[in-house]
């Protein structure tokens, strides 16, 4: 599967971003998806994600209650709407994908298989 992020942008502190992990090659729908942040200087962030059966949804204590991961499977898309946003949530964020990941295992980055390009969100004060 083939993943292409896309949505990033600038935006002030408060507003709000939505951004997109489109796929192609295979459905998504039997694949474990989350989305990563990385900012300058500091070590990549599971942000959230959606379990393989899709029946799960998982996010990092930093962004609960402000993100939002969603799916349309009829365009093999996930979503990210990001709400409230803050400075802090400036960085390069990614996707990744993959159909045979353990649970214990989602919040790694490593293990995933297949990857989107980064795509920068920046949050001005």
């Amino acid at each position: 599967v083939q993943l292409q992020a896309s949505g990033g942008g600038s935006v002030e502190a408060g507003g709000s971003m939505r951004l997109s992990c489109a796929a192609s090659g295979r459905t998504l729908s039997r694949y474990a998806v989350a989305w990563f942040r990385q900012a300058p200087g500091k070590e990549r962030e599971y942000v959230a994600g959606f379990s393989r059966t899709g029946g799960y949804t998982y996010y990092s204590d930093s962004v609960k209650g402000r993100f939002t991961i969603s799916r349309d499977n009829a365009k093999n898309t996930v979503y990210l709407q990001m709400d409230s946003l803050k400075p802090e949530d400036t960085a390069i964020y990614n996707c990744a994908a993959d159909n045979s990941i353990i649970q214990s295992s989602y919040r790694n980055y490593a293990a995933y298989d297949h990857y989107g390009q980064g795509t920068q969100v920046t949050v001005s004060s």
